[in-house]
Formats: C-alpha cells, structure tokens, sequence
C-alpha cells in the first residue's frame, strides 16, 4: 500500500523556511528549491508532474497563494495555480469541471450540489473575519453600532457626522462629509455572508435589500462604488477618502486599512483582531456536512461577522495522480498552512476542525490517509 512507503508531505514542510512571497493573481513561481525538505517531500509518490487548477473566492486567495507557491518550492512536481474569481464564479466553473478545486465563502446548496456528477466535498480550509475599512483621515477608533453601519449600508446615514456616529464616537471630530459605501460589484461569497449577517441584524435590511451573493445595492439613496474582489474593493476604500467598506481582515490589516470596531449582539464593541474572531469560531459546533454558517453570534467578546471559507473539491478524479495530488495538497493546508494563516489575517482551525476535515478527504485517494498534526 502507498500509505506504508510514502513520506507524508507534512514531514518533510515541516523542515523547510517559508521563503514564498504573494503572488497578485496565482500561480507565482514554480521553481523547485532543492535540500533535504524537497527531496522528502519528492517522495510523494507522483509519476510525473500534476497541474491543478483552482479558482474562486477572493477571500482566501492570499492564503492559498501562498500555500501553493510553497509547495511548488519544496515539491516541483506539483504545481497548483489558484484565480481569484469570487465565489459565484468559482462556483460556475465547478459545476462545469473546468477546474479541479473551487472555492466559496458560502457553502454550496444542496441544488447546486446535485448538478456535480462526481461528487462534492466541502472542505472548511480556513476562517475569518469580515471588517468595515474606511479611510478616514485623522480618525482612529471608530465605533460603530448595529443601527449606525447597517443605516450606512442601506444609504439613510449619509455623512460622518450623522448623530448615529457621533452619539457612540464623543472623543472623535467626525467630519462634515458625504459617506462613500464600497461593496462587490461581482458574485461574492463576502457578500453573501455580509448580507446575511445584515438581514439577521436588521429587519430592514432583510425585507428591502436581503442576502445573496449579488444583492442590488440602494444606490439612489447615497453614493455607491462596485469593485471587483476583496482586491478591488481593498483599493477603491485606498483611492476615495471619506469611504467605507466590506472587505475580509486580511486584506485590511496587510494594506494598513483602519477597521471600524462594530457593536455584537450582546450589545458590546468588538475590535476585529485573531484573538475575537476566534472567541466567535469557538462557539460553532460543525455539522457533519461541515456546511456550518455562523450569523450574528453570541457571546460578549465574539466578533460578530466571521465565516468559515470552503474549498470545493471533487469526490472522483478520473486521474489517479490528480486524486493524489489533491490529497497531498489538503494534507498541507491542513498542518503547514494552518500555521501561515495568522500572519495573513486567519484564524488557524482547531485541530478538531483539522480532524473532521482530513477524515472527509480521505475519500478522495483512499490510499493515502492524511494526517493532522
């Protein structure tokens, strides 16, 4: 059996220096790197080179960039490219099978699930935090409460100094100026937890505007940008001052965007940082699908929009190699890159997660077992 003569790619990445850097777009550099952690991890037992293509959420896109040009470094052999298309598209394209792998921030539905002949796995690779960045020179701690950031979503608070804002910010001098609300111009599983967290929020949001990977923004009541990404989103909020937006952390901790500390639903202000989002995960119990939605969570120190994000992959690969490939790359994901994430804005999986994950996966090249540190 393979299990018994393989060396477990975790092994030998555990003996190699991360020295990747992020890529923009995917795929990054593919040369191999040679010492004692790339001849281990060649002994994955590969009969050639593996190309695996990936595309989907942006949310994640940082991360597993990252994850993909470093086992590129250490393992030449197998070559990952990952496009951050958003979760709508990711999606579409895996239904189709023009990808090996997608990735959501939603859990795919049952009806979306059926159209997969293959067979699906949702696999929870990673977690965390969706913030409010604003640029807002001059101003440093802003709070906002339940009624004040869902009003600025729905276009009826309009300018800074609005008495929502200030009432919860006495030791801030907010300007007299016009609001700019960015949000996705594209299908996004960052908006579909957004949403979703507003429309549990806030009987308004629900009934006016709702939740879904597109929504139609109420443009006619404030001023709107659309842009394409968390990448996109992340630059329009840098490029307009007086602007707030939905972006997920990392994205706004890596570009030194300031995050609006937002009111949970014991009514209390939580700053977005690893420490709260955490608090929040700690309290979901994943379901035996591993399709868990944490919306408007409890708890005075959770924070209180954080989601699971999914990698989509498929039960059959017609290529052995590729089933292989597939598990070797989960196995990573799960043991060395879970130890990237907080670095780039993640929350690390318990290692409960890690175990429910890896056992799903298993089914995949059930030759290789993948083992959770």
């Amino acid at each position: 059996m393979l299990s018994k003569n393989r060396t477990h790619l975790l092994t030998a990445l555990s003996l190699a220096t991360l020295t990747a850097t992020l890529t923009a777009c995917g795929g990054g550099d593919t040369a191999g790197t040679s010492g004692e952690g790339s001849n281990r991890i060649a002994q994955v037992p590969l009969q050639g080179e593996v190309a695996l293509n990936g595309a989907g959420a942006s949310f994640p896109a940082p991360l597993y960039q990252n994850w993909f040009v470093t086992i590129n470094q250490l393992f030449s052999k197998l070559l990952i490219n990952y496009q951050s298309t958003g979760s709508g598209a990711g999606v579409e394209q895996f239904i189709q099978g023009t990808i090996d792998f997608g990735a959501s921030d939603v859990a795919m539905s049952d009806e979306d699930m059926a159209r997969v002949s293959r067979g699906v796995l949702l696999l929870p690779m990673t977690a965390g935090s969706i913030v409010m960045a604003y640029n807002l020179p001059g101003v440093e701690g802003l709070k906002l409460s339940r009624e004040a950031y869902v009003g600025i979503f729905l276009g009826t608070i309009t300018r800074w100094n609005d008495a929502k804002i200030a009432a919860d910010n006495p030791d801030l001098k907010l300007p007299n100026e016009e609001i700019t609300v960015v949000h996705r111009a594209d299908g996004s599983g960052t908006t579909g937890v957004f949403t979703k967290f507003l429309s549990a929020v806030s009987p308004e949001w629900k009934k006016s505007i709702g939740e879904g990977k597109a929504v139609q923004w109420p443009t006619k009541k404030g001023k709107f940008l659309g842009g394409r990404g968390n990448e996109g989103v992340t630059a329009l909020i840098q490029q307009n001052q007086g602007s707030i937006g939905y972006i997920e952390y990392g994205f706004a901790k890596n570009n030194k965007l300031p995050m609006a500390t937002l009111q949970n639903q014991a009514g209390q202000f939580v700053i977005p940082n690893e420490t709260n989002a955490a608090a929040t995960l700690a309290t979901v119990e994943l379901p035996e699908n591993l399709r868990a939605f944490i919306v408007d969570p409890p708890g005075e120190n959770s924070y209180p929009i954080v989601t699971y994000s999914w990698m989509l992959v498929y039960k059959k690969y017609n290529d052995p190699q590729k089933a292989l490939a597939m598990e070797a790359m989960i196995e990573f994901g799960l043991n060395q890159g879970q130890e990237q994430s907080a670095a780039l804005g993640y929350i690390p999986l318990p290692k409960n997660v890690r175990e429910r994950v890896a056992a799903a996966a298993d089914v995949i090249y059930p030759d290789y077992t993948i083992n959770v540190d």
